[in-house]
């Protein structure tokens, strides 16, 4: 036998052990066992007693708490804490006010699917789901967007009535105090369909019940302030806002400028406790129509009325519009979305102690107490919108590439048009999927830090790539702005949800994996912690435990890294139908190589990590494809594995698995300590890259999806605002494809046999009656083609103007004035 078996058996036993994440007493009696077991069977007893000695002296050592805590981990501690990455206040906060789903399992190199599967399916209550059949459905039939955004650059007086009346405001109240009490679920749809008619309207109403006064009042607020403010933020009475963004402090709102000064004051006749505040605040929504104002600013007690502390911290308070001091700006006008917002200012502004969100017990807590809300809204409101945006844009450019000719075909026939289709049908798709995991994360109770940054990021990133394919395929009728214009504002707006919210550019390079990679990671927030404890032994004793866990599980990543790159990850246990099994286990492979990187990324980046935005990224985008996966195959699943779903299914799955590819080469040929760069690759991708994006023939079962009637198009257009009518074009197109296909046959004969005649000078109207006269068509077929005529030209016509119509109101009244004059 050679004098290598044993030294293989020994690899392979490791391999095996570290696969199956096997603890380490257990490894080296399997070991003894096999290196016993090969010198019985005729192995070389040199080399096997080599083998068996240096499996002693891995395995005495650590398995020897008297020998591993002095000599192995002491130093070990005082090394990581050197290394360990300074955490400023807002890193800290957003830390620790989150919690961890099945994301945490993502980042473990070996998910439990069933944890995912196990979830409950998302489902509306019977008074949410008759909300939106009634009050939303109606809201959405009042709807003008284009009086909205060009004649009155405001919602209409009537509108406003009817959100307060209906109590839009208060979806997320609870029903004691008067509202609606909704589940995040409930939200997120009623969102998503006013988002399909009008993003001002979806915003009004978005943002009140996203971060804002009544959130943080439910969660942190006084009874006496939930029983005063709660019942008239609800019934409209109060019109809400937040202010947090300034001029000086956006992304890193714990550096913001706006400060409050304890002090004595005089509030409402009595001379008691307050804060004395200074603030300049910018982007603010619903500003210039709030009546109730939520403000963030630093509070300092520098003779310390309320006790030893000077710099109390972060603290927010409720600031009634009319309060002395409060100067509320001129409008701001986002990219010709006209939903209100403007600043607010305020010098030496007095409000009591007890107008502090929560009282005095929670000054000092504002920046904990906005992230811990900051990750439900986050969750909603912009995903929400993307998801109503985009499923319109789906079914509607489908319809428009069906009726749209060129060349005497569909536009939706040539191949270009295709693909821009493709991309829609799946991106939309993947937004939907990806919006509603969120909303149910948060509906289960759960604070999705992490889950809402991706969502956030991922569903505005991939609903402007929607509204630019929308776009292109539309043409001409896309850019002339009007009221038959359905699409113009959507891409007009779209840059607006990258940019608040925390702008993309910070969200993906310092967000997504600067959170997961502590919050989401098996061990290391728990070494950190165990870092800081204050005693010596407990603080050793308990990293030891956590560190020798780490260490098993990055050995453990990279051996079944290794597998996965070797066998593409055809094997495995894996659960799903015949259809998907295959992606469960590739995201295995992925997980284990997103768990492998970022360890070896914190190993030897340390501190420096954090200032590695394009490594930061791309580790983030792995991180937000395998949770994106997870929402497409949970989606699938709660709606019962349709196999009519299967092309927009696999051409999400294809494009995420492809995207995490082209993310883990790019931070494995970007790594900063290149020979460790070129052992992960190895380890990675010992085969080489070989994931694909979506082909040619994939992307035109998808595309076709979207320009015939069927389930699975039924299906991606449920919860958005379709119904036909005067201000809904969009709706229009949609109702007309079923007419469309149906008289497409008698277009097709009929146009043959004008080609073999002498009549093609003349006008339709003329050719029909000549049609009928020389038996080529039918009477009944001459309405279908009299019908179908009059859904292209609807379809296809676009709006003007008057010169005048277009100037402002003011350029207007200034020419009357000179033409007055003169």
């Amino acid at each position: 036998m050679s004098i290598a078996v044993p030294f293989l058996v020994f690899l392979l036993v490791g391999a095996f052990s570290a696969y199956h994440r096997l603890r380490l007493p257990v490894w080296a009696a399997l070991t003894a066992v096999a290196l016993v077991a090969c010198w019985l069977l005729g192995a070389n007893g040199v080399a096997t007693a080599v083998a068996g000695i240096i499996a002693a002296l891995i395995a005495v050592p650590l398995l020897l708490p008297q020998i591993r805590l002095p000599f192995i981990s002491t130093p070990l501690l005082g090394f990581y804490t050197k290394i360990l990455p300074p955490l400023s206040e807002t890193e800290r906060s957003a830390i620790e006010a989150g919690t961890v789903g099945f994301e945490g399992e993502l980042f473990s190199g070996r998910p439990d699917w069933q944890v995912l599967l196990d979830q409950p399916a998302p489902t509306l209550t019977a008074d949410e789901q008759a909300f939106l059949d009634g009050p939303v459905e109606e809201l959405c039939r009042m709807t003008d967007d284009w009086d909205i955004t060009h004649v009155r650059a405001d919602l209409p007086p009537e509108m406003w009535e009817f959100i307060k009346k209906n109590r839009f405001f208060g979806m997320i109240v609870p029903k004691e105090y008067g509202g609606l009490g909704f589940s995040a679920l409930g939200n997120h749809k009623v969102i998503q369909k006013l988002a399909s008619i009008s993003s001002v309207v979806s915003s009004t109403v978005g943002v009140p019940n996203s971060l804002g006064p009544a959130e943080l009042l439910m969660h942190y607020g006084t009874q006496e302030q939930k029983d005063h403010y709660l019942p008239r933020l609800a019934d409209g009475r109060e019109v809400p806002c937040f202010a947090l963004t300034g001029p000086w402090a956006g992304s890193d709102a714990t550096s913001i400028p706006d400060f409050g000064v304890v002090c004595m004051g005089d509030w409402n006749g009595a001379n008691v406790v307050g804060v004395k505040l200074t603030f300049d605040k910018r982007y603010i929504t619903l500003a210039p129509v709030a009546t109730l104002i939520g403000l963030a600013f630093r509070m300092y007690d520098p003779d310390g009325l309320l006790g030893d502390k000077r710099d109390i911290g972060i603290t927010l308070a409720l600031l009634p519009r009319e309060t002395a001091g409060v100067e509320v700006g001129r409008r701001a006008m986002p990219l010709n979305s006209p939903f209100q917002n403007g600043p607010v200012r305020g010098q030496e502004v007095f409000l009591p102690l007890s107008q502090l969100i929560g009282g005095e017990a929670y000054a000092g807590k504002g920046w904990q107490m906005l992230v811990e809300c900051l990750s439900i809204g986050r969750s909603i409101t912009l995903p929400s919108t993307a998801s109503g945006g985009a499923k319109l844009a789906a079914v509607v450019t489908g319809a428009y590439a069906r009726i749209r000719k060129q060349f005497g075909l569909s536009i939706g026939r040539f191949e270009g048009v295709q693909e821009a289709l493709a991309r829609i049908a799946g991106n939309a798709y993947t937004i939907s999927a990806l919006s509603e995991a969120s909303a149910a994360a948060v509906a289960r109770g759960e604070l999705p830090a992490v889950p809402s940054t991706i969502s956030k990021y991922h569903c505005t990133e991939l609903g402007r790539q929607v509204a630019q394919d929308a776009m292109d395929i539309h043409g001409g009728k896309g850019i002339i702005l009007g009221p038959r214009n359905y699409l113009g504002r959507s891409w007009q707006a779209s840059p607006i949800a990258i940019t608040v919210e925390g702008a993309n550019i910070m969200t993906r390079s310092l967000m997504i994996f600067g959170q997961g990679a502590i919050l989401c990671h098996p061990w290391v927030l728990k070494e950190m912690k165990a870092a800081m404890l204050p005693d010596e032994d407990d603080r050793v004793r308990e990293f030891d435990r956590n560190l020798f866990g780490h260490i098993g599980f990055a050995i453990s990543n990279a051996v079944r890294s290794l597998w996965f790159g070797l066998t593409a990850a055809r094997f495995g246990k894996a659960p799903g139908d015949a259809y998907t099994r295959r992606y469960y286990r590739k995201l295995n492979r992925y997980s284990a190589a997103l768990a492998l990187c970022a360890d070896t990324s914190m190993l030897l980046l340390g501190g420096k990590l954090k200032f590695k935005e394009s490594l930061s990224g791309r580790l983030g985008d792995v991180l937000s494809q395998l949770y994106i996966a997870s929402a497409l195959l949970k989606r699938y699943e709660d709606q019962g594995r349709p196999e009519t779903d299967h092309p927009l299914l696999a051409w999400s799955l294809l494009n995420a698995v492809h995207k995490i590819e082209v993310a883990l080469s790019g931070a494995l040929r970007n790594f900063p300590v290149r020979p460790v760069g070129w052992l992960l690759w190895a380890l990675i991708f010992p085969l080489g890259r070989r994931a694909t994006p979506p082909g040619d023939r994939l992307s035109r079962r998808a595309a076709s999806l979207l320009m015939s009637p069927n389930e699975a198009r039924d299906r991606l257009a449920t919860g958005v605002f379709t119904t036909p009518g005067p201000t809904n074009p969009a709706g229009r197109i949609n109702s007309y494809l079923q007419a469309v296909i149906l008289a497409e046959p008698v277009e097709r004969k009929f146009l043959k046999a004008i080609k073999g005649s002498d009549i093609e000078g003349l006008t339709f109207t003329a050719q029909l009656d000549e049609g009928v006269r020389e038996g080529w068509i039918t009477g009944e077929e001459r309405r279908q083609l009299e019908e179908l005529r009059a859904m292209t030209v609807d379809t296809i016509s676009v709006d003007d103007f008057d010169p005048a119509e277009l100037r402002s109101a003011g350029y207007r009244d200034e020419s009357q004035g000179r033409r007055e004059v003169a």
